[in-house]
């Protein structure tokens, strides 16, 4: 009789939220024009990529769960890199790349590099919408709204949507918070 508690491996779990990753960024691309889903597909694999590269700034977990993240955080990324991933976005993955989104220490860490790194990718799609006749193109801030829900996806998915309360937590000292004023009427 086989163990059914068992928890998948490392492995498995990557290719599990690697495989949600995709659905994600196939359903926003289908908001907007067919010819814009290969730009919005590669923002949402470079955002996911740079999000599971956060595991080094995530606060520690009891072992063996840290190690475990780690893993799969790190197995997500490499994946996310792979010619199984990247081979139709290729050359919207280097257009990205010559922007210079690829991911950096800071990025998780810093606020104003994860805020360049939208506002690169805002731009980045709104430029590919420009290229479309004047009746295809999207509506006005169509891209603020893909790149908003793609984080949001991305976080959620690869488990990191916690990641700010916890950065704060971590680097915000002894000194506490008070209590938000009360709301006037």
């Amino acid at each position: 009789m086989s163990d059914t508690s068992r928890r998948p491996s490392p492995e498995q779990q990557a290719e599990l939220r690697i495989g949600e990753i995709l659905r994600a960024a196939a359903s926003w691309a289908r908001e907007a024009p067919g010819a814009l889903e290969p730009a919005i597909r590669a923002v949402c694999v470079r955002l996911a990529e740079m999000v599971a590269d956060q595991r080094h700034y995530l606060s520690p977990l009891p072992e063996p769960q840290e190690s475990e993240r780690r893993a799969v955080l790190s197995l997500i990324a490499d994946r996310l890199r792979s010619p199984t991933v990247t081979r139709s976005l290729d050359p919207h993955l280097k257009a990205l790349e010559e922007l210079e989104l690829r991911a950096t220490g800071s990025w998780s860490a810093v606020p104003t590099a994860q805020t360049e790194w939208i506002s690169t990718a805002i731009q980045y799609l709104e430029g590919c919408a420009r290229k479309l006749p004047a009746g295809e193109r999207p509506d006005p801030y169509w891209a603020d709204d893909v790149v908003a829900g793609i984080i949001a996806s991305v976080r959620a998915l690869i488990g990191i949507d916690e990641l700010h309360a916890r950065t704060e937590a971590r680097y915000s000292g002894p000194v506490r918070r008070g209590a938000l004023p009360p709301e006037e009427e």
